[in-house]
């Protein structure tokens, strides 16, 4: 835990030693291995992202509100500062993958848009667990003879990894310039929402940040997540605002302030809006509803 107030534990990465890259690589069987008191199954936030392809075996996990089912083929990728469980992997093996932010700079926009958990099915889940497999055997090779080893190759095979597992798309509608321009300014705008979204709840302070007009970044979120610039920023707000609810035992008061609300009363009209109920009433429908 960060302090007294959280009730989500905090993971910070902690690599193992020989593995000093940024990356670490392991599978679900390590994970049970190195868990003898289950704390997997409790709800954690890491600093770093996860990657975990199931070669065999069912199970479950939740991420920010949303239970998922493993099974043979699932694919699970924890962002950074996600509530998140294990609720139930006893039975699952296959890679789970560590790596830093920033790990894999210049990857594509599916780093964003792919989803917390997809299936990978037939061939493809094949060359996935090959190029995991790959993965595994040059950081073992960083960990056991540091003299060969190269964290570029690392990050690499890594993106290799992602993009032979990430969920195929559709062709953008855009030509290619036109897309090209969309998700370079979307990614700023999403860096800068993640950097202010607690003090900036307009659209309008992002587009004079960056140089843009609200338009603008309209359309480039449209195209890059499927939303508006202005909901993609309350979908910010709302998650982390159910994440101190339902994690930490702050008042609502409290919530309100570390979103950056002048006063209680604007929080409650923005989470009503959004959820058609007042956060102390969500906070309550959730604890009675079991989930942890």
């Amino acid at each position: 835990m960060e302090n007294g107030q959280d009730a989500v534990r905090q993971l910070r990465y902690l690599p193992a030693i020989g593995s000093p890259h940024g990356v670490e690589v392991l599978d679900f069987a390590g994970l049970r291995s190195m868990d003898p008191r289950r704390r997997r199954a409790l709800p954690q936030r890491p600093d770093f992202h996860v990657f975990a392809l199931v070669r065999s075996g069912t199970g479950s996990h939740e991420a920010d509100f949303h239970a998922f089912t493993l099974s043979e083929g699932s694919a699970v990728w924890i962002r950074p500062g996600t509530v998140h469980r294990w609720s139930d992997v006893d039975a699952c093996e296959g890679p789970l993958v560590l790596f830093r932010p920033g790990f894999l700079p210049g990857f594509t926009s599916a780093e964003t848009t792919a989803p917390v958990s997809w299936q990978v099915d037939g061939q493809r889940l094949d060359l996935a667990l090959l190029a995991a497999e790959h993965l595994g055997r040059e950081h073992e090779t960083a960990a056991h003879a540091p003299h060969l080893a190269s964290p570029a190759l690392l990050s690499h095979l890594l993106a290799a990894l992602l993009l032979r597992a990430l969920p195929e798309t559709p062709p953008a509608a855009d030509a290619p310039e036109t897309g090209n321009r969309h998700t370079a300014v979307f990614r700023a705008y999403r860096t800068a929402v993640e950097e202010h979204f607690t003090d900036w709840h307009q659209v309008t302070d992002y587009a004079r940040a960056l140089g843009y007009d609200v338009r603008t970044l309209t359309r480039a979120t449209r195209a890059a997540a499927g939303t508006g610039a202005k909901a993609f920023l309350d979908q910010r707000i709302l998650l982390e605002a159910k994440r101190l609810l339902a994690h930490t035992d702050l008042p609502v008061t409290g919530c309100a302030r570390r979103l950056g609300f002048r006063d209680v009363g604007n929080f409650t009209t923005f989470f009503r809006r959004q959820e058609a109920m007042p956060p102390a009433a969500w906070r309550a429908a959730y604890g009675q509803a079991g989930s942890p």
